[in-house]
């Protein structure tokens, strides 16, 4: 590792393949399922409710403080007290307003927090089976994306229709009081106003969901796009990428000119209702003033409460497309949430004892699988994998899992972590069905290191602590002693501290590799699973690291894939895997004699 270090290694392939567009919409979400959310926040929401209060009745006195300045005016009567004590209810108003606008905002944001919370600590904890079936990038875009939107829930009329109902019925009371016939024809025109938006807020909320689902695609284009920018231009895709991700840009768009001509109509509505309303009103008033069943006080008191109902009116009708892509962006929030969650936990049924290392069944193998089956979930239906495997892996030793690709060796590794559940059979470690641990005591037991060796991006520390938080800088050079690492890492300016790039882009495949396994061995625990630990690494760093692992191996149980052979002819058991069945079992000698497919797996790599 230089500094700074360098990668020769590609990424995995970009996949040939992208997700089609479903017809399934998702679940859809109303306001109710917004309670949640805004059940943390409801001291300050009430606050903000008690000031939206407080400044609708000093806006519903002006009307009123409005008529008594005419009348004085009409009389030639003094305006001193009345001009002052207006002045004073509309300070109030606007310092209300400001106020209110303030916590508003201020609530929205912690509401949008909140749902992230809960929408990060439900993905982090989904069953590995569904982050094999969804794309990376489509959830994260709930997480940033759907969560913003549901600012506008709040700050866009939720909360602030409390104050808006107050002023809009004390308006309605007001004109009831000036004139009953004004008030009817007025009703008239916005009860029409409120049925078009009603029937307008349920098409604006389904074109929502589909613009926030070809958003979540796009993100996930690009997304995919940019892991495997190396492997897309070296195999001269560049072009037919960027046209793939353009085009799933483009649906985005015109998901986004849906919701433009869903919510279009909503501006010109509540525009012609407030003209149509004020031009009733001027011209039937102006016609009362005229034959004198009305004064222009009254008339003048009327228009002022008329602008007090169009205003909370006009802005329920801009909240309405507002709020209505919220909820369709909640309805891909609750999709998330809605999915079990893989249980940390002890289950009810779980029992309460250690599992690799139990007192209560010592003599136990370490790990056993009996007559195990297993197949992955499909949209096509189920895909078998494993077939009626049967093995042990006794307390203290080394057994090494080959086979061809594809026979299903990582998959015997992850229904050991318990990233799946067997389909028939039984997996036991230490005597005790897995299914029956709690999964936070079943992985302690675990050193895993993936067929991947996935580096996350930081730094080399925080890479090697993550399974070991409390590990000492000392801890951690003596586990990259033992995969021949130490010397690279300190090389590096940063040291420990080095950054290793997004993936791990900036450390070399074997290093990653290495990596990954020093991260293993500082976790400490009983029993190390290793897929494909040394298969980028060159002949001098394997063969230290297969005597480091020897020696880390002391007093722990190990169990190991590999292709090259070389690393596994001393194992204390070899079991050979073919099409998801075991075919044989035994050391290196017995197998060359007894194993077809294993003497063809060694004679290919010179080692009969």
């Amino acid at each position: 590792m230089t500094a700074p270090m360098s990668s020769s290694d590609p990424p995995a392939r970009a996949r040939s393949f992208r997700f089609r567009r479903g017809t399934d919409t998702g679940p859809r979400a109303g306001l109710r399922d917004l309670l949640p959310y805004l059940a943390e926040h409801r001291t300050v929401l009430l606050v903000v409710v008690g000031i939206s209060v407080l400044g609708a009745l000093a806006s519903l006195a002006q009307p009123l403080l409005l008529q008594q300045v005419v009348q004085r005016v009409q009389h030639g009567q003094a305006l001193g007290d009345v001009i002052v004590l207006m002045a004073v209810v509309v300070a109030f108003a606007a310092v209300t307003n400001g106020v209110q606008h303030y916590l508003l905002q201020r609530t929205g944001t912690s509401v949008v927090l909140t749902a992230r919370q809960r929408l990060i600590r439900h993905l982090l904890r989904l069953p590995v089976a569904e982050f094999d079936r969804r794309r990376t990038g489509d959830l994260v875009s709930r997480i940033g994306t759907d969560t913003t939107l549901l600012y506008a829930v709040l700050t866009q009329g939720l909360v602030d229709a409390a104050g808006g109902a107050v002023t809009f019925v004390g308006a309605l009371i007001g004109m009831l009081v000036v004139d009953p016939v004004l008030l009817g024809l007025t009703v008239l025109i916005i009860l029409f106003a409120i049925l078009v938006v009603g029937g307008l807020a349920r098409r604006i909320r389904s074109a929502s969901r589909a613009q926030q689902d070809a958003v979540g695609r796009l993100t996930a284009e690009v997304e995919r796009s940019i892991g495997a920018v190396r492997t897309i231009r070296a195999s001269g895709a560049t072009e037919r990428e960027t046209d793939g991700v353009i085009a799933v840009a483009k649906e985005a768009w015109a998901a986004g000119i849906g919701v433009a001509g869903a919510s279009a109509p909503v501006v010109p509505v509540a525009s012609l209702t407030l003209n149509l309303a004020f031009l009733v009103v001027i011209g039937v008033g102006g016609y009362q003033v005229a034959a004198g069943t009305t004064t222009i006080a009254n008339l003048s008191a009327f228009l002022f409460f008329l602008f007090l109902l169009v205003m909370p009116l006009g802005q329920a009708f801009g909240a309405a497309s507002s709020v209505a892509s919220a909820l369709g962006a909640l309805g891909r929030i609750t999709e998330v949430l809605d999915l079990p969650a893989e249980s940390a936990k002890d289950p009810e049924d779980a029992d309460l004892v250690g599992p690799a290392n139990a007192d209560a069944a010592p003599a136990a193998p370490a790990l056993e699988f009996d007559a195990v089956a297993f197949a992955y979930a499909g949209e096509d239906g189920p895909t078998d994998v494993l077939h009626d495997v049967t093995f042990a892996v006794p307390r203290g030793t080394r057994t090494a899992l080959v086979g061809p690709s594809g026979a299903g060796k990582s998959t015997m590794l992850a229904l050991l972590e318990r990233f799946y559940d067997v389909s028939a059979g039984t997996v036991r470690v230490g005597g005790v069905d897995v299914r029956r641990l709690p999964r936070e005591v079943l992985r302690a037991q675990f050193g895993y290191v993936e067929q991947d060796a996935p580096a996350l991006a930081g730094t080399i520390r925080d890479n090697l602590m993550l399974a070991a938080p409390l590990a000492t800088e000392q801890d951690c050079l003596r586990a990259l002693d033992a995969v021949n690492l130490r010397e690279a890492v300190l090389r590096h300016p940063h040291g420990l501290d080095a950054p290793v790039g997004e993936e791990g882009v900036l450390l070399s495949g074997g290093e990653r590799q290495r990596l990954a396994i020093a991260r293993a061995l500082l976790a400490d625990a009983p029993i190390l699973l290793l897929d494909e630990s040394t298969s980028n690494l060159d002949g001098r760093n394997e063969q230290l690291l297969r005597e480091s692992l020897k020696t880390a191996s002391v007093g722990r149980t190990v169990v190991v894939i590999a292709h090259r052979l070389s690393t596994v002819v001393d194992a204390d058991q070899i079991v050979v895997v073919d099409a998801g069945r075991v075919l044989a079992r035994g050391t290196h000698d017995e197998l060359v004699d007894t194993s077809p497919l294993y003497r063809e797996l060694a004679a290919s790599q010179l080692l009969v």
